[in-house]
C-alpha cells in the first residue's frame, strides 16, 4: 500500500468517525429537545428532530436502546383483563354446548342421508328385480308367480 493511499484511508476513516459522532450528538440533542417539550420519543420523532436516518438510529446500539427505553416509559401499561363474571362464564358454557350440539346434529344428519341413499338404492334394486320377473304393478307379486 502506498503512503498516499494509506493517508487517504486515514483521512476518510477520521472523517467518517467525525460524521458519525456529529450524528450521535445531533440525535442526543434531538432526544433532549423532545423530552423537554414533552413529546413522545419515537424513532421517527428523533429522526425528524435530529435529521438523521432511521437506519442510523437502529444500527447505533446505544441510541436504539435509549429510544426504546424512553418510548416504553411513555406507553401506558396495558390494562389487566377483568375477571370473568358469572354471566360471561354462563355465555361461554352455553356457547360450547351449542357448538357441540350443532356438530352432533351435523353428524346425525349425514348418517341419516347416507342411510336414506342406501334405502333408495335398495328400493331401486328391488323394483328392477320385480320388473325383471314380470310384475307390472297391477297385482301383488305373490299373485303373479
Amino acid at each position: 500500500m502506498t503512503d498516499a493511499r494509506a493517508q487517504r484511508i486515514t483521512v476518510l476513516t477520521a472523517a467518517a468517525k467525525a460524521k458519525s459522532a456529529a450524528k450521535v450528538a445531533a440525535a442526543e440533542k434531538g432526544i433532549r429537545a423532545l423530552v423537554k417539550r414533552g413529546e413522545p420519543i419515537t424513532f421517527q420523532a428523533v429522526q425528524r428532530e435530529a435529521d438523521v436516518s432511521h437506519a442510523f438510529l437502529y444500527n447505533h446500539t446505544e441510541l436504539r436502546g435509549r429510544i426504546e427505553h424512553l418510548r416504553a416509559q411513555a406507553r401506558p401499561t396495558p390494562a389487566k383483563p377483568k375477571p370473568a363474571d358469572s354471566e360471561s362464564t354462563l355465555v361461554l358454557a352455553l356457547t360450547g354446548q351449542i357448538t357441540h350440539l350443532k356438530k352432533q346434529h351435523r353428524q346425525e344428519t349425514q348418517a341419516l342421508h347416507a342411510a336414506l341413499e342406501q334405502a333408495h338404492g335398495e328400493n331401486l334394486d328391488l323394483r328392477r328385480e320385480l320388473t325383471r320377473r314380470g310384475w307390472s304393478g297391477n297385482t301383488t307379486p305373490d299373485n303373479h308367480d
